[in-house]
């Protein structure tokens, strides 16, 4: 069988469900709490957050051409606004401060973390390798790319600003690297201060889907 031109690498769900509309995942893969949707030239899968679960995201993608880190990212610098889609050059793994490079014409620089930022590590990031946004996963699909030799991109949907924190979401992660919603939900509905940050959250986190998904929609149908 051919080689799919793009694997397509998300952490939540959520965050494909635009892309992959009413398709169906592979049963097969939902065992294992991985997501996987196949389009017609392109693989497209969820398995968690964080670097574990990307490269079981990877592994899922089987043969493909390409390789795009995909997803929601936090802004460490004011230069991105949320709602909007960043494309990063090059890829920060702030664990071992390996960086990858990129395709693409930006000069911007994405951190991999392994937990959320909040506005104190973002602005750490910015200082210390000039990050211009942050996120869980992109480095570890970088490196699979790199070791099996196939071009990378990563193309970010930024969710929050650089001065905006939601205390606690880290806690909120399950053991296959899920968002535990329900139980977010519940925390923040006992905590009305929460509110207004929240449904912020919640409204630029679905505008930036929504720009994203466009944007994939293009990557995908270039000739």
């Amino acid at each position: 069988m051919a080689a799919k031109r793009f694997g397509i690498v998300a952490a939540l769900p959520r965050e494909l469900a635009l892309l992959v509309g009413k398709l169906k995942p592979d049963a097969v893969s939902l065992e294992q709490g991985i997501a996987r949707y196949e389009l017609p030239n392109a693989v497209v899968v969820a398995a968690g957050m964080g670097a574990g679960r990307a490269m079981l995201a990877v592994e899922a993608c089987g043969d493909v051409e390409t390789l795009i880190s995909v997803g929601l990212a936090g802004a460490c610098s004011p230069r991105l606004m949320p709602g909007s889609v960043a494309e990063a050059r090059v890829v920060l793994d702030t664990q071992t401060g390996e960086r990858y490079g990129a395709a693409s014409t930006t000069d911007i620089v994405l951190a991999t973390t392994p937990v959320i930022a909040s506005v104190a590590e973002k602005a750490r990031l910015a200082l210390a390798y000039d990050a211009a946004m942050v996120d869980m996963e992109a480095a570890a699909v970088a490196r699979l790319a790199r070791t099996r030799d196939l071009p990378f991109r990563a193309i970010k949907a930024i969710s929050d600003a650089h001065d905006f924190e939601l205390e606690g979401l880290s806690k909120f992660a399950g053991p296959r690297g899920e968002f535990r919603t329900g139980a977010f939900a519940l925390y923040t509905a006992l905590r009305p201060a929460m509110w207004p940050k929240a449904i912020k959250l919640g409204g630029d986190s679905s505008r930036a889907l929504k720009a994203l998904t466009a944007k994939l929609q293009q990557v995908i149908a270039e000739p």
